[in-house]
């Protein structure tokens, strides 16, 4: 399946490619476009659009593109809804102290784009370890309330 989103990626437009691929689609392919351009290249090309303004896998009701995926496809994982909540706060910078580890994935994941720039799938690429890492890891937290 395709999926097309705004190009020159950060948080939410690198976690929702390894959400996708991990639990959605196990052969996605990614298209980072212009963001005028996302509606036509999912139309020409039958991709599915998110982390775009007004879409369902978009920023709705509060949630990040992250948590709307997560709805759309029922994933009801306790860890994954941890590290929704991590990236949630990560990408929104008004919910940045929401847990403490939004503010170090934030930092983490701005570095990788001020040194890979518009490198989006080498993004993906190198970022996906740290979100298999940090899905690790909520998976030994206890229940959070």
């Amino acid at each position: 399946m395709k999926w097309v989103t705004r190009k020159n990626a950060n948080v939410d437009r690198i976690a929702c490619p390894w959400l996708i691929r991990r639990f959605v689609d196990s052969e996605p392919e990614f298209l980072y476009v212009p963001a005028d351009q996302v509606a036509g290249v999912a139309e020409r090309e039958g991709a599915i659009p998110f982390d775009v303004k007004d879409v369902e896998l978009g920023h709705v009701d509060g949630r990040c593109s992250f948590e709307s995926i997560m709805v759309k496809y029922k994933l009801d994982d306790p860890a994954l809804k941890l590290l929704a909540s991590i990236v949630h706060g990560a990408d929104v910078s008004e919910d940045r102290d929401t847990v403490p580890e939004a503010a170090g994935l934030y930092a983490i994941a701005n570095g990788f784009a001020l040194v890979h720039g518009e490198d989006d799938h080498k993004k993906i690429e190198l970022e996906t370890p740290m979100y298999d890492a940090l899905y690790a890891w909520c998976e030994m937290q206890p229940a959070r309330a």
